[in-house]
């Protein structure tokens, strides 16, 4: 067994190289593989801190596919949960944008609040649990406080006014008042027991009722939550999270690319307008314990005709600077870019990952240092690397490669490396993510 790896969990192992070898970022694991990275996660780590203390952020990460975006945005997830944050994600697609005439808007805060997550539920659906944990807290505050006996009507009238006092402070933002009702409406359900109310309350709160009659005849509040409006209810529910004894609440969208995608000018700068509504109210004060992480490709950003450089209000406030260049960017702007791993850095991405696999499935690991800088060297080698190759196309070949030689014992790595299919293989794959670019940003 390897010294290195032998007190991580084998389910986190195999969760781990499965996702890396299907192209995909782990939800569990990122500690035991973060390679690179130290700079950006700690920029992005200082923003964490200013939420907690009431403050806002919004930053872009921008990065090739395959350059880590979505790893850095995992490992930032992690570790604010760890934080005692709450965190929603989503990433956008089609049918989820930030603004749309089919509800497009409303699909992505569905799809937020549907994967509201913290670090004992990190899976997602936390909402019912923050709820019922929050109004638990407070009867059990009062009880203390008071010394009275559940049940005792003065216990009741006590714990009324504790939730007053945190539906009334959220009353007084934007949309606040119905949110406030709401939650006084949860809370009543929650001590009848009546489970049938607090659906119907939860539903709402998803963004789930489609006409104001329904939330009137149902919940008795004449408010929906729209395509339009969406994004004031994240403000609240960050404000309301922080009362409830969270440090704050943060909000990770990747995919940004889709609104890149749009085929409609119109409907793109709608979007763009949307994304900088949200943008002006962090930097300006307007939201507070609120923080958003936006995943984006470089041409989504920067692409003068359809990116977000095309709305001139965007490109004016996140374009960088005269000083920034590649390997020395300004790490404190809204746009962070990711530069590439180094071959040095992915060797020691590489050591770890050996050592991982060779736990996992209970073998002497044999690649040593050596074997692993000419497979690095090979993968740097190849004609189009310097432009082409991420680190996600450098992990698969890699797992691929530890798969192999773990089920032919006799092979060895020299010989994988050398063959003619291993060979073409890695040349179509450059090939392919060249002919995917020119598609992709030729629409």
């Amino acid at each position: 067994m390897n010294e290195n790896h032998k007190r991580i969990p084998k389910r986190i192992e195999q969760t781990v190289l499965n996702s890396l070898k299907g192209g995909v970022v782990p939800r569990i694991g990122l500690p035991y593989i973060t390679v690179g990275r130290k700079n950006e996660i700690e920029a992005l780590l200082r923003d964490v801190d200013i939420i907690a203390e009431g403050g806002a952020s919004f930053r872009f990460i921008v990065g090739r596919y395959g350059s880590g975006k979505s790893f850095l945005i995992q490992t930032i997830r992690n570790y604010v949960m760890d934080r005692g944050f709450i965190v929603a994600d989503a990433d956008l697609s089609p049918e989820r944008r930030l603004q749309g005439t089919r509800g497009q808007g409303l699909a992505t805060y569905r799809e937020l609040i549907g994967n509201l997550s913290t670090k004992t539920k990190p899976e997602g659906g936390a909402l019912t649990l923050v709820l019922d944990r929050w109004i638990s807290g407070v009867q059990a505050g009062a009880v203390g406080e008071t010394g009275l006996a559940p049940g005792d009507p003065a216990l009741t009238q006590a714990v009324d006014q504790k939730i007053y006092a945190v539906t009334s402070t959220v009353s007084e933002l934007v949309h606040g008042f119905e949110f406030a009702r709401l939650i006084s409406a949860y809370y009543h359900a929650y001590v009848e027991g009546d489970d049938e109310r607090k659906a119907k309350v939860i539903r709402w709160f998803r963004g789930e009722y489609a006409t104001k009659r329904e939330a009137k005849e149902e919940l008795g509040v004449s408010l929906i939550i729209t395509d339009d409006d969406w994004y004031d209810y994240l403000k609240i529910f960050a404000v309301f999270f922080r009362m409830a004894g969270y440090a704050g609440m943060m909000i990770m969208i990747d995919e940004l690319v889709n609104l890149y995608k749009i085929p409609n000018a119109i409907t793109r700068q709608y979007n763009y307008e949307k994304l900088l509504t949200m943008y002006n109210d962090t930097l300006q004060g307007k939201a507070r314990y609120l923080g958003f992480l936006m995943g984006a490709t470089p041409q989504a950003v920067e692409d003068r005709r359809r990116g977000l450089y095309s709305y001139e209000a965007l490109r004016s406030r996140l374009a960088e600077g005269k000083f920034s260049r590649p390997g020395t960017r300004d790490l404190l702007a809204p746009v962070i870019r990711l530069e590439p791993l180094t071959p040095e850095e992915m060797l020691v991405l590489c050591e770890k990952l050996a050592g991982m696999h060779a736990d996992l499935y209970d073998y002497e690991r044999k690649l040593g240092t050596e074997e692993l800088a000419r497979f690095i060297q090979l993968e740097y080698s190849r004609v189009g690397a310097d432009q082409n190759i991420t680190p996600r196309e450098v992990i698969r070949d890699f797992i691929e490669l530890l798969d192999l030689l773990y089920q032919n014992p006799a092979m060895t790595m020299d010989v994988l490396l050398q063959s003619e299919d291993f060979t073409y293989a890695r040349s179509e794959a450059v090939s392919d993510q060249a002919d995917e670019t020119y598609a992709e940003f030729t629409i």
